[in-house]
């Protein structure tokens, strides 16, 4: 039935203290299938989203999700009509008719639309947003819900199929593999299928006039998408990212994803890149001629590894992702022959010596998962870390780390448990100095 009072639903236990109000109890999803149609030109987005998922215990009521921007009109589960439902609070809370049984088979169809807008928070506006001339989505941390309703947690990983509508001049790009294109009155619809296990932040849509690319003599299909004005451009600035592919391949191990990678460069400027599985989203000041935005290149391809594929479980861990993508940086600048590794160590070792020291790696808190400081104390601990085990250990433990975990999340006592079995003489020391304390430690980079 349509929406009436409010579903009642019992309190639950906080998933991630980070983002308290973000992800659900009671199921697990292993499928999305959203089947969308967007206006660009009036902001409209309308469609349905089909989720398969399990119970984990008896379930008369549960939520998902879901921005308030958008309306919901029908929803079904098992092929019947719930009891009741409704959305408020950023939620769509459903209660059925009767309880299903832990280990029950849910499929979950959702009708909605609206015009979608950014989520507000305190990093700022996350997740669909508008562009001059079409739109883009940038999830991380908690931007999902502005577009779909989902299980929205990092640790809730499932594949995909999305499929976009939307007026023919325009290009839509989605994460995994473009499996039909199909052009109808005026409109085009993209279907795009994610095999591989995803979290909702990493979820993206991007829409624009773009022309699209297969880029060459690389060991991992690369593609770009965008404007035809910035090619020239486009082919300087990222030039170099076949070289970068094959340097992350032998130092991290096998690309994790079956479908290449993309990036794709909008008309607008963007203050900084983002990622998505399988893409990543630069904007056209990236792209100016200059090849200084080489190191973020570096840094978005990385998190394909550490970040996409190895995601972590809470949020208090962001260093697993942007502590490895940061130190990638580093391995790229003395590949490419410029900085060494070392020498970036000790330039940002000592920024971080003379900065405030009051941020804990391992539980930076919300407002500070994403400072600088994060990514900069993360590089470092691994070059420390490095500089203890030698190289030769430091990249077999990489390469384990991404192949253990592959496609599944983590948290930092799962690295340092790993870490244990590459070291000859015990880390502890280390790890207490660089991640569970606040103090900038002095950087040790020999065994």
């Amino acid at each position: 039935m349509r929406k009436t009072k409010p579903a009642r639903t019992s309190e639950a236990p906080v998933i991630d203290p980070y983002l308290p109000k973000s992800g659900n109890f009671g199921y697990r999803v292993s499928r999305y299938e959203l089947d969308l149609e967007y206006k660009v030109a009036i902001n409209r987005l309308a469609g349905t989203a089909t989720i398969t998922a399990v119970t984990l215990a008896a379930l008369r009521t549960f939520s998902l999700d879901l921005t308030d921007a958008l309306g919901v009109s029908k929803v079904s589960v098992n092929g019947r009509r719930p009891h009741q439902f409704s959305t408020s609070g950023g939620k769509l809370n459903i209660a059925l008719a009767s309880a299903l049984p832990a280990g029950a088979a849910l499929t979950i169809e959702v009708r909605y639309g609206g015009s979608p807008r950014p989520i507000r928070s305190v990093w700022g506006d996350v997740g669909f947003e508008e562009l001059t001339n079409g739109v883009l989505v940038a999830g991380q941390p908690n931007g999902a819900p502005s577009w779909f309703p989902c299980d929205d947690h990092p640790s809730a990983k499932a594949s995909y199929r999305i499929q976009i509508s939307t007026d023919s001049p325009y290009r839509a790009i989605a994460n995994g593999e473009l499996v039909s294109r199909r052009v109808r009155a005026g409109h085009t619809t993209w279907t795009y299928e994610q095999p591989e296990p995803m979290s909702t932040y990493l979820a993206t849509l991007q829409i624009g006039m773009y022309d699209h690319h297969r880029l060459t003599k690389s060991p991992v299909p690369l593609y770009a998408a965008l404007p035809a004005r910035l090619k020239r451009n486009f082919d300087h600035d990222f030039g170099r990212q076949a070289q970068m592919m094959k340097l992350f391949v032998k130092l991290f191990g096998p690309y994790p994803l079956s479908n290449g990678y993309t990036v794709v460069v909008t008309d607008d400027d963007l203050e900084i890149p983002l990622e998505a599985q399988g893409l990543s989203i630069f904007g056209a000041n990236h792209c100016n001629g200059s090849r200084q935005s080489e190191r973020l290149i570096a840094h978005e391809m990385a998190h394909q590894w550490f970040g996409n594929s190895v995601t972590v479980r809470r949020w208090r861990d962001i260093w697993l992702h942007e502590g490895f993508a940061c130190y990638a940086e580093w391995l790229w600048s003395e590949e490419s022959g410029a900085l060494s590794a070392d020498a970036l160590a000790r330039q940002y070792h000592q920024r971080l010596r003379s900065s405030t020291q009051n941020l804990l790696l391992t539980d930076p808190g919300p407002r500070d998962m994403f400072d600088d400081r994060v990514y900069k104390r993360g590089a470092l601990t691994l070059h420390a870390l490095r500089g203890a085990i030698g190289d030769k250990k430091f990249f077999a433990l990489l390469r384990d780390w991404t192949t253990r975990y592959r496609h599944s999340t983590a948290v930092t006592d799962d690295f340092t448990g790993l870490a244990a079995n590459y070291a000859e003489t015990s880390l502890h020391s280390l790890w207490n100095a660089w991640l569970y304390s606040t103090a900038v430690p002095p950087l040790e980079t020999g065994p």
